[in-house]
């Protein structure tokens, strides 16, 4: 498959004018790849060592979650990191493609495999956009879980390097209603708190942000951005490995950019 008709099957999916209007999905560089046999490595984020990997694996996309350009640079300078990339990009042929919000939104997307990994039912978006989807995942546990069980099976299946959740008095207490918003999902807390979710699952929220939820009797839950987002690539890997494609293949170079001291 062409990279051109790559893009194609999947903005028929994830179409990018569904993206916020601070985003910016699509193409970040195309340097004359699109009737190149698709060789294609997905990852969260395009750093450079995501590029470095990218020529080491003679790839000719680099298909990525979070853009490499958020806003238009006034220039570009040797030994910026931005700057670098283009210039690998045009120098190597290799394209970078982002999927950000408008991934966000769909059917096995960020928010939606989160849900599946936590084995929700009747499943229903935080904030709908589209005809059946939306920002975020609000669902049933079934079976119930305590709070405690809930807390131990987001670290063993989504193994984030520190887990952060509301005061509580009762770990035992029954959870069984839950959201997920991959990413950074303070913004949400009103519509989950709508939602009737007694948990909710998101990443990069703030001090205030978790007062705010125990005031309004919701647990917050903080797993960090890489780790409620990473998985949702590699489920996106997966599907491009169904369309049969030249090449493909899950970044291993993506990173957490964060470390914590034990």
């Amino acid at each position: 498959m062409k990279i051109a008709d790559l893009i194609t099957w999947f903005e028929a999916w994830a179409n990018p004018a569904w993206c916020e209007s601070w985003d910016n999905c699509g193409w970040q560089i195309e340097p004359g790849v699109l009737q190149e046999k698709a060789r294609v490595l997905v990852c969260l984020t395009p750093t450079l060592a995501v590029m470095q990997e990218a020529i080491a694996l003679n790839a000719n996309l680099i298909f990525a979650h979070h853009p490499l350009i958020f806003t238009p640079p006034k220039s570009l300078r040797t030994g910026e990191a931005i700057a670098e990339m283009v210039r690998l990009s045009f120098t190597h042929n290799i394209g970078i493609y982002t999927a950000h919000t408008n991934f966000d939104q769909v059917q096995d997307g960020t928010a939606d495999v989160l849900a599946q990994i936590l084995e929700l039912k009747e499943v229903t978006p935080i904030v709908p956009t589209q005809a059946g989807l939306g920002y975020g995942r609000v669902g049933l546990l079934e079976p119930f879980l305590t709070l405690q069980e809930l807390l131990a099976a987001i670290q063993t299946r989504l193994a984030p390097p520190n887990l952060i959740f509301s005061p509580t008095n009762d770990l035992q207490q029954t959870i069984s209603r839950v959201a997920v918003l991959g990413g950074s999902g303070a913004s949400f807390i009103s519509g989950v708190v709508k939602s009737g979710a007694q948990a909710y699952l998101t990443s990069d929220c703030k001090f205030h942000q978790f007062q705010e939820s125990r005031d309004r009797n919701l647990i917050l839950i903080d797993a960090g951005h890489y780790a409620t987002e990473r998985p949702a690539c590699d489920r996106l890997a997966q599907k491009f490995q169904s369309l049969n494609l030249d090449w493909v293949q899950l970044s291993q170079k993506d990173e957490d950019f964060r470390q914590f001291f034990a």
